[in-house]
This record gives structure tokens, C-alpha cells and sequence, in this order.
């Protein structure tokens, strides 16, 4: 594999085209073509679905990782012998709308204090940012995944707790003598992908509750919006921990009554030390350590330590 090959693939999934990566390379799209032919040549399989945008097959999400990882090793051992043009290291990573509204803004404070990094977050739900590693997207993610994605490292951050709320308005009209009326009582849920208020419900029904879920809901997947929705009396929702106790104190909404949510969170990062990697990661687990409950396990594992995952 050629490194212009390799310059050629990461090119046209970042741009998404063939045209767009050969402005970004400076060439036409035809060399574009054919280094990607003589990349797949060299390879022996499929490397990229031709569309708008093109996406990366099974086999190219391997090829990108290795792309990707060698620009970030040559970023650094530029910086370090001062070659080439001066300036941070752009860096991209997946977090949960939660995390970057709570206690990931230490993170956002000490990488503005540093000045070295520039940061692309892609806000992805904690239990779907693993397809983000696997394509070679991002370097690490803040994930409830413990299983390592192949070629990462996992490291265990605590654990984000959930509090169930509502306003007292929205939980008289739809109370009976058993409690709240679950199964009729609108709930507001982030994204097709959050299943906190889900998991709560399986919960009850396995308390013999009710059979069948399948209440009316609001989606709103922005982390402010989906609070303020929630004090508004839109539906009932669950809030961290912390936001749940402040609009508790301040009469905006009553705790239902129900143990909180617990979601493990992990760093799972590429297993490729730079200075700049390692720094990050330092930084998360420091942010993670002063905000999170105290994670369930210490031990650092890897897709080599526990085999590979494609899940």
C-alpha cells in the first residue's frame, strides 16, 4: 500500500467523493480512480461502496484505520522536528450529548489551555459511537461499550447517573392509586437510539407492571433542549444525576420513584500513542475521575487481551 493510495481512500471518505477529494489532493479525479483501483488491486478486495456519499466496505475501514494512523504519527513526528507548517494537531473523537454537557467541559477547558489541539467531536449516542472507531472516523470515544473495538484500548471512566422526573402538573393528570400511569403518560426520549427510559420500563414490567410498552413520545436530541422540554411538562425523562437534583430542590419536577439509571461509561481510544493522544486521554480520565461515580473495574483492556469484537 502506497502512501498516496492510502492519502487517496482517507481523502474520498472525509470529502465523500471523488471529485471533492481530488480538489482537496490537488489532482484529478482520475489519478484519484486510479490509485483507489490500484489500492484494491494490491489488496485484493473492495475497499469502498461507489456513492453519494462513498462509504467505506468492511475491508477499507481496515485500510482507513491504518491511513489514519500513520497521518497521525507523521502530524507528530513533524511537530516534533519542526517540519512542515506549525499549528495544532486536529483531532477527532465521539461523545455523548450528556457528557459534553456535564462533565466533559473540563476536557473542553484544559484542551483550550493547551492550545495544541483542535477537536472535531462528533455527538453520537454512547452505545452507537463504536461504528465511528471501526470506519477510522475518530481516534477514541466515550462509549458504554466495554468490548474493544479492534485495535483499541478500553478504559473505564464511572458510571453517569440517571434520575426519572416529572413535572408535579404532568404527573397528577396521569397518576392512579398504583402510581404513574406509564403506559399513557408522554414521555420525552432524545433519539430513536436513547433506550434509558426503556430500560426503566423493562424494569417495571418485569415487576408484573404492565406487558406492554409503548407510550406516546416526544423526540428532541439536543442535550439543553431535551432538559428544558423535560421542565416544561412535555413528558416525563430522565436527567443526570445532577440536573435531576437541581430541579428537584427547586420544585421544577418530582423524582419518580424509581432506583436511578446507571450507564458505565468507557474511553475507548486507538491503541497508537502520540503525545497528543495519550495527553487527551489523560485528560478525560482527569475530568471523568472528579464527576462520575466510581467506576466499576481498574483493569485496562484490549482487543488483544479479550479478542475482537465487531459489535
Amino acid at each position: 500500500m502506497e502512501r498516496d493510495q492510502l492519502k487517496a481512500i482517507s481523502a474520498i471518505v472525509r470529502a465523500g467523493t471523488f471529485e471533492a477529494a481530488a480538489r482537496a489532493l490537488n489532482i484529478t479525479p482520475s489519478a484519484v480512480s486510479q490509485r483507489i483501483k490500484a489500492l484494491e488491486g494490491s489488496v485484493g478486495k473492495v475497499l469502498l461502496r461507489r456513492g453519494t456519499p462513498c462509504t467505506a466496505t468492511e475491508a477499507g475501514e481496515v485500510v482507513l484505520r491504518h491511513a489514519f494512523r500513520l497521518e497521525a504519527l507523521e502530524d507528530e513526528t513533524h511537530q516534533l522536528l519542526g517540519v512542515g507548517a506549525a499549528g495544532p494537531t486536529v483531532t477527532a473523537i465521539a461523545v455523548n450529548a450528556d457528557s459534553l454537557a456535564d462533565w466533559f467541559t473540563a476536557v473542553l477547558r484544559s484542551v483550550a489551555a493547551a492550545r495544541d489541539t483542535l477537536l472535531r467531536i462528533h455527538v453520537e449516542d454512547e452505545g452507537h459511537s463504536g461504528s465511528l472507531l471501526r470506519a477510522g472516523t475518530v481516534v477514541g470515544a466515550v462509549t458504554s461499550d466495554p468490548v474493544p473495538v479492534a485495535g483499541c484500548t478500553v478504559l473505564p471512566l464511572g458510571s453517569q447517573r440517571y434520575r426519572a422526573v416529572a413535572t408535579p402538573a404532568l404527573l397528577a393528570a396521569h397518576h392512579t392509586p398504583e402510581g404513574p400511569d406509564w403506559a399513557r403518560m408522554p414521555m420525552v426520549r432524545f433519539n430513536v437510539k436513547d433506550d434509558l427510559q426503556h430500560r426503566l420500563l423493562r424494569q417495571l414490567s418485569r415487576q408484573n407492571c404492565v406487558d406492554e410498552w409503548d407510550p406516546p413520545q416526544h423526540h428532541l436530541p439536543a442535550a439543553d433542549g431535551y432538559r428544558e422540554a423535560v421542565l416544561a411538562g412535555l413528558g416525563w425523562g430522565v436527567l443526570p444525576d445532577a440536573q435531576a437534583v437541581r430541579a428537584v430542590a427547586d420544585g421544577s419536577v418530582v423524582r419518580l420513584d424509581q432506583p436511578a439509571l446507571e450507564v458505565p461509561l468507557y474511553w475507548q481510544v486507538w491503541n497508537l500513542h502520540t503525545d497528543r493522544i495519550d495527553a487527551l486521554t489523560r485528560q478525560i480520565r482527569e475530568a471523568a475521575r472528579a464527576r462520575l461515580a466510581t467506576p466499576a473495574g481498574s483493569r485496562i483492556r484490549t482487543d488483544r487481551t479479550i479478542g475482537r469484537s465487531d459489535n
